[in-house]
């Protein structure tokens, strides 16, 4: 037996021993073995969440489809989380409250709403005589105006496996909604909220939508589409009470008189993992925004997200993402249901609100886009954000002087930054907190993944160590010129589309969109050269007009230039980086320019007064 004061000794001959070969070596492997603990306690965390999810993904299969414990993952994971943590709290939104397995009644009320519009007569118990998957149809106008189109249109039939357009706001009601549709059978597609005219047409065209469900706060606003909304033959449904002239049924008021009970699994139980389950709509920075697939195997993927990022189910999630992004739904509600915690709900984000909310809650989490932790920042001091329980910060896009910022005021916390695509298969995770990275590239991952090039074309080439492969073919190019595209309020916005827009005003004879940094403000924000059409003069009454009327908020410019004559490049293309670099300072710019006051509601000109004062915070853009 060694003696208790020899242990002393052989740990500091075993130091002597071991130190030589470290120092050789620490030049060489140092930058890789300098985040070995944090490279080996995500590595476990990766093999644990997909175990867990193959389990998962097992038993949903294996369970009896016609009881709760069947159908879609999505299904399944809910009524396991009702059965297993029943009186857990699942949402939290104002001072409203919903345990799991009040969610898991509220969806299945909302499914069987749906699945009568289909011809589905089931039980209180979830049985019944005919499913939907038989085949039944019904049309929903010759049912007592049931889901009829606005404007006397003929509503054209629901049939099993068709596409219902959700527009509504982050709310309760657009779980329930989502998760009935889910249970049903039925696919998704989460419409951006803030989308109008031809490009709300365009978004409910390309996913194929047969039905759109709105909220009666956006009728006033989408009351011009409702013609062409009944020209498509949409059923529409209003998510509470209206008072339309076409008698559009209020689809909340048909669920309330439902039954709560669980409906057969079969419904949502799909033939495969990679069968579509709903369509997210990417932000449209190269056009008109475009349907992302989404299939059932990443719906279960994403019940890993906060897995992966070390959460656990005693956890409160602040979310106030809106939930027709990945961000928000997938990544928020789906990553919350994977672990059974609590996520507190906002509508619209309130910086002044945020660490009361938290307080008040006892948030844990938050989840971000850069956006949101400037505005945070940028808040004067305040007592509630003193004691605070958030232990992470979780999300994407935060600048590296605001993660430095947000970190020395509201410490101490983590801030786990990720990147990721909608219409994407790969994630990156900055488990390490180095500020400024989207991810971590571990040593642990170059032994999986290499690049490889064939016949002109470049990818990724993925292994396991164990003789398994997958190719995955992408399209390189480098990184788009900033000047062609803006990002403002966390939007992606395509300058051409905006341009498209712009020409459409006849005293317009050419237009010039591009993307301009305004200190203070994270992203770019849209500024529009302009040139008028001889004799016309610049309306900017019409003109603002114009724009509210047809394009998103987000996607509005904060900037007009105007001018005799656009510049080009040799090859006859607009220049947009020069004039991008040269921005808008008012001094600096012989053109004329004019500002975005939303405190006023219209284009105003840009004074050096206006300019001093935008990059002092006081005017709104």
């Amino acid at each position: 037996m060694v003696p208790r004061e020899a242990g002393p000794m052989a740990a500091f001959l075993l130091l002597l021993l071991l130190l030589p070969p470290l120092l050789l070596l620490k030049r060489r492997l140092w930058p890789q073995l300098r985040w070995l603990a944090a490279d080996l306690a995500f590595t476990v965390r990766a093999v644990r969440c997909k175990r867990a999810l193959r389990v998962r993904a097992l038993a949903a299969a294996a369970a009896d489809l016609e009881g709760a414990g069947g159908g879609c993952s999505l299904a399944w994971r809910l009524a396991q989380l009702a059965r297993q943590r029943p009186a857990h709290t699942f949402l939290i939104h104002g001072g409203r409250r919903f345990s799991y397995a009040e969610a898991e009644r509220e969806s299945n009320r909302a499914a069987r709403a749906f699945l009568r519009a289909l011809g589905w007569e089931g039980g209180p118990g979830g049985g019944g005589a005919r499913s939907a998957g038989e085949g039944e149809r019904a049309v929903l106008a010759e049912r007592g105006g049931n889901g009829a189109a606005s404007g006397g249109g003929t509503a054209v039939p629901l049939e099993p496996g068709v596409t219902v357009a959700l527009l509504l706001p982050a709310s309760p009601e657009f779980l329930w909604l989502w998760f009935g549709l889910a249970k049903a059978g039925l696919r998704t597609a989460f419409v951006p909220s803030t989308l109008r005219r031809g490009r709300l047409l365009h978004c409910l065209r390309c996913c194929g939508a047969r039905a759109l469900v709105l909220a009666p706060e956006f009728l006033e606003s989408l009351e011009p589409d409702l013609p062409a909304l009944s020209a498509m033959g949409l059923c529409l449904w209003a998510a509470g009470p209206v008072t339309h002239p076409a008698g559009m049924r209020d689809l909340l008021s048909e669920m309330s008189a439902e039954a709560d009970g669980p409906v057969p699994g079969r419904l949502s139980a799909p033939q495969s993992m990679t069968d579509t389950c709903l369509y997210i709509f990417t932000s449209g920075t190269t056009g008109l925004p475009k349907a992302a697939r989404v299939s059932h195997l990443k719906i279960l993927q994403c019940q890993g997200f906060y897995q992966l990022c070390g959460l656990h189910q005693e956890d409160v999630i602040y979310l106030a993402l809106p939930l027709y992004h990945m961000s928000g739904s997938l990544l928020g509600i789906v990553g919350c249901l994977g672990i059974g915690a609590t996520v507190v709900l906002k509508s619209k984000f309130s910086a002044g609100q945020f660490w009361e909310d938290c307080q008040q809650h006892r948030v844990t989490v938050f989840q971000y886009i850069g956006e949101l932790c400037r505005y945070l920042v940028n808040q004067p001091l305040s007592e509630a954000e003193r004691g605070h329980k958030v232990r992470l910060a979780v999300g994407s896009g935060l600048r590296p002087d605001t993660w430095q910022r947000f970190m020395r005021r509201f410490g101490p916390l983590r801030v786990l930054e990720t990147y990721g695509l909608t219409e994407g298969n790969v994630a990156t995770f900055n488990y390490t907190g180095q500020q400024g990275a989207v991810g971590r590239a571990s040593w642990l991952y170059k032994v999986c993944i290499q690049v490889v090039g064939e016949a002109g074309r470049e990818g990724l080439e993925l292994g396991n160590g164990a003789g398994w492969r997958q190719r995955l073919w992408v399209r390189w190019a480098a990184t788009p010129d900033p000047s062609h595209f803006a990002r403002w309020k966390g939007e992606n916005v395509a300058t051409t589309e905006v341009a498209e827009v712009f020409e459409a005003l006849d005293f317009l004879q050419e237009v010039n969109v591009y993307g301009v940094t305004v200190p203070g403000h994270e992203g770019r924000a849209g500024m529009a050269a302009l040139v008028l059409r001889p004799p016309h003069s610049l309306d900017l009454v019409q003109l603002y007009t114009h724009v509210s009327e047809n394009l998103p908020p987000y996607a509005w410019p904060r900037f007009l230039r105007l001018q005799e004559s656009l510049a080009t490049t040799e090859t006859f293309k607009q220049q947009k980086v020069r004039m991008a670099n040269e921005g808008f300072d008012p001094n600096a710019l012989s053109a004329t320019l004019y500002v975005l006051d939303q405190a006023a509601g219209a284009y105003l000109p840009l004074t050096s007064a206006r300019y001093w004062a935008l990059l002092a915070g006081d005017l709104r853009i």
